[in-house]
């Protein structure tokens, strides 16, 4: 029996997922179980507050939203549910993702939706704070992201040294 998905993955289109696969392979990473799906503030608004209203009832602990253009599936979905939402902009327009960016960033208080970069950083950065979060109550999570966290300094040093040797010649 697979493992009840802990995080939720949502994007605006299918076309989104090339960047949003980025978000599953962090979590892949840390092991932890998700769904990934479309849903659309605009093509299917019932739909999506159907999703964001059942997702805790599901067991989901956080909800990844990617989108672009107007980008308002990460503030719909965060004014029905009281899970944290992290919203990723999709640079599918000429404007790269800053319309995207806005539109999830500046949201009204009290409807609070977490805004990571634009693209495929911002999609792996949205899988990493959901790890996060979930790490403050699992300790297994947390270990990862304690041994990620050491790779990412190794990984520097190392870089330092080569150039450090590099430049000895």
């Amino acid at each position: 029996m697979a493992e009840s998905p802990l995080v939720s993955i949502v994007m605006g289109s299918d076309s989104d997922l090339e960047i949003m696969n980025e978000t599953a392979k962090a979590l892949d990473d840390f092991g932890i179980a998700y769904e990934i799906d479309v849903t659309s503030a605009h093509r299917s608004p019932a739909r999506t507050s159907e999703f964001a209203r059942n997702a805790a009832g599901r067991g989901v602990k956080v909800i990844i939203a990617g989108a672009g253009g107007a980008a308002h599936l990460a503030g719909v979905i965060a004014a029905e549910t009281t899970l944290p939402v992290i919203g990723v902009p999709i640079p599918s327009t000429p404007l790269n993702g800053m319309d995207s960016l806005l539109a999830i960033v500046q949201m009204p208080a009290g409807i609070p939706v977490a805004t990571t970069a634009i693209g495929k950083a911002g999609a792996t950065n949205a899988g990493i704070l959901a790890a996060q979060i979930i790490g403050l109550s699992n300790t297994t999570v947390a270990g990862k992201l304690k041994e990620m966290k050491g790779k990412l300094v190794k990984s520097v040093e190392e870089k330092s040294q080569k150039l450090q040797q590099m430049r000895k010649r």
